[in-house]
């Protein structure tokens, strides 16, 4: 499946479609192969940590590391993975893995009725925004890789970065 045919949403930049990769909760980094569409199990997190939101990549979009640009999800329950969500951007988290900038679209489901009055970073608990940012600081330590969170931007920043990204696919 090619996933780019999704298109990057309906009402873009402002509810854009996302694909899951992996659950919240989980400890299992799967990617989408780009040439076939199948799901692959990239490898297991070393660390005993879980991700704390599901995770996943906006199709139509060419982040600075050479991938579809990562979206972090907000949500109660867990979407499995290959799961097409429709997302709110809220901001975005600034971060380099490896070296390379890895920046991550924060969002929320945005058909989920306990989501609707999070319109910004600043509705979220601090203490969610606290464990995403110890998630992405510890989770590749014991593989001796080095992640550095800069720190989160807000939804304009977010918005425009995905316009960014979704011009550099469509330049490619």
């Amino acid at each position: 499946m090619n996933y780019d045919s999704l298109g990057i949403g309906k009402k873009f930049p402002k509810i854009l479609t996302a694909v899951v990769e992996i659950s919240k909760g989980g400890h299992n980094k799967y990617e989408v192969e780009p040439e076939t569409g199948f799901i692959k199990l990239d490898r297991v997190l070393h660390s005993p940590l879980f991700y704390p939101v599901d995770y996943g990549f906006i199709p139509q979009t060419l982040a600075p590391d050479g991938d579809h640009l990562d979206v972090l999800i907000v949500t109660d329950s867990p979407a499995m993975t290959g799961c097409v969500v429709e997302v709110r951007p809220l901001g975005i988290l600034r971060m380099t893995d490896g070296g390379e900038q890895d920046d991550k679209i924060i969002a929320v489901q945005a058909n989920n009725p306990h989501y609707h009055h999070k319109k910004k970073l600043a509705d979220l608990a601090p203490h969610l925004l606290d464990e995403i940012t110890h998630f992405f600081e510890e989770y590749k330590k014991l593989e001796n890789k080095q992640v550095d969170v800069t720190g989160y931007e807000s939804l304009k920043a977010a918005e425009q970065f995905i316009i960014e990204t979704h011009k550099a696919y469509k330049n490619k």
